[in-house]
C-alpha cells in the first residue's frame, strides 16, 4: 500500500503529496461534477472532494479494508456529495459493467495513487485505461499523480556509470542501483542498461518510513500509447517541481500553509521540497468530444517529426526508423497533443502543457 494512503500528516513528503492532490483537483474538478476516483485508498482526499462541491463520488479500490474505511469517513463526517463505494481492481475488472447504476458517466477520472502498479504488465496498463475510457464523459479528463520514471531513471542511470568508472576505488559495499537523498532512497532488484516498458520493480522508502514500498516504473511512450488506443488523447506528463512553478502565482500560499519551511520568501521551493516533488509527475488525458469542433492544429517543425524515438532519462533522442519502435520493444511514440499534433510548447515528455490548463488569476 502507498504510504500516501494513510494520513501521516507529520511526513513532510506526504505533506508535498496532499498539496500536489488539492491543487491538481482545484484545476479539474468543477461543482457538482461526478468524480470517479480510481484506488481511492482509505479515504483520505474525502475533505478534498467536499471543498470541491463536486456532486456525486465514486470510490474504487481493490482493497476491502480501504473501501471499508472511505466509506465510513463519509458516513461519520455527512459529506454533501452522494456517493458510491466499489471494492473492485481498475487494472482487472470491467468496471463499466459494475458501475452502470452508480452514476457514469463521470466528468473526471482520477488516480491519485497507484498508476504505476499497474505498469507491472501491459495487459494491466491496458485494462486500466479502457476502464478510464469507459467510464468517462466525453471531453472529460483522466489525471493523476505517479512517481516519475523519467527523474528516477536518470538518477539510476547516473548512479550505475559512476559506479563502474569508479569501481576500483569504490568500497564494496557501495551498491550502484540505491539512489540516496536526504529524504529518501531508492533501491532497483536488478541492473539493467535499457528501460523496460512494463514490471521494471524498485522500492522507495523515505527517510521517516519504517518500511518501503514496491513499485513499478510508469514507461511513458506506453502510457501514452495505450490511453491512446483506448480513446484518451495526451494533454500533458509534468514533473511537479515544473507544475508548481507554473502555478507559482496561484498556489505558492497555500504550499506554505501545508508546511512553512517548503518554499522561500519569493514562493520558491527550496532544496528539499524540490528534492521530493521532484521524484513524481502529474499526467492529464482527455476522452474526445465529437460535438466540439476542435481548433485547427498549427503544425510544429519538421524537427519534432522524426519517426524513431529512444527514451533517454528526462528527454528524448531522435533517429532511425519507426519500423524498429515495437520490435526492439523498448521505444514508442512521442507525446501526442489535441488531434494528435505534437505540442510546441512540449519540452520532452514533460513540458509547461496547454496554456488553457493554467489559471489567469489568483484563488
Amino acid at each position: 500500500m502507498n504510504s500516501f494512503a494513510c494520513p501521516r500528516t507529520e511526513s513532510a513528503h506526504f505533506r508535498l503529496y496532499d498539496f500536489a492532490k488539492t491543487a491538481l483537483i482545484k484545476i479539474f474538478v468543477s461543482p457538482y461534477a461526478t468524480v470517479c476516483d480510481l484506488y481511492c485508498g482509505g479515504g483520505v482526499d474525502t475533505d478534498k472532494w467536499d471543498e470541491a462541491q463536486i456532486g456525486h463520488y465514486i470510490g474504487i479500490d481493490a482493497s476491502s479494508s480501504g473501501i471499508s474505511e472511505a466509506r465510513e469517513i463519509w458516513e461519520s463526517q455527512r459529506k454533501p456529495y452522494t456517493a458510491d463505494f466499489c471494492e473492485l481492481d481498475p487494472c482487472v475488472e470491467n468496471l463499466e459493467s459494475y458501475l452502470q447504476d452508480k452514476g457514469i458517466p463521470a466528468d473526471v477520472v482520477c488516480c491519485l495513487q497507484h498508476l504505476q502498479l499497474c505498469f507491472e504488465t501491459e495487459e494491466r496498463a491496458r485494462s486500466l485505461l479502457h476502464n478510464v475510457s469507459s467510464l468517462l464523459k466525453p471531453g472529460g479528463y483522466f489525471f493523476g499523480i505517479t512517481p516519475d520514471s523519467s527523474t528516477i531513471w536518470a538518477k539510476y542511470q547516473k548512479n550505475v556509470e559512476a559506479y563502474h568508472n569508479k569501481a576500483a576505488s569504490m568500497k564494496p559495499n557501495i551498491v550502484p542501483n540505491c539512489i540516496r537523498s536526504e529524504s529518501y532512497m531508492i533501491t532497483f532488484e536488478v541492473e539493467e542498461e535499457k528501460f523496460p516498458l512494463f514490471g521494471k520493480k524498485y522500492q522507495l522508502k523515505f527517510a521517516n518510513d519504517v518500511t518501503s514500498e514496491t513499485h513499478c516504473l510508469v514507461h511513458f511512450p506506453s502510457l501514452i500509447r495505450l490511453a491512446r488506443e483506448a480513446g484518451l488523447e495526451y494533454v500533458e506528463i509534468q514533473n511537479l517541481t515544473e507544475f508548481y512553478d507554473d502555478n507559482r502565482a496561484q498556489f505558492a500560499g497555500m504550499l506554505h500553509s501545508y508546511g512553512p519551511n517548503f518554499v522561500d520568501a519569493r514562493g520558491k521551493l527550496v532544496p528539499r521540497s524540490f528534492d521530493v516533488l521532484g521524484l513524481y509527475t502529474t499526467f492529464i488525458f482527455q476522452k474526445p468530444d465529437p460535438d466540439v469542433v476542435p481548433p485547427t492544429p498549427i503544425l510544429p517543425d519538421g524537427s519534432h517529426l522524426h519517426e524513431e524515438r529512444e527514451w533517454q532519462g528526462s528527454g528524448w533522442r531522435h533517429q532511425g526508423s519507426v519500423a524498429d519502435d515495437e520490435k526492439n520493444g523498448h521505444l514508442e511514440p512521442p507525446p501526442l497533443g489535441i488531434n494528435g499534433v505534437i505540442p510546441e510548447q512540449a519540452k520532452g515528455i514533460l513540458g509547461p502543457g496547454p496554456a488553457d490548463l493554467r489559471f489567469s488569476e489568483a484563488f
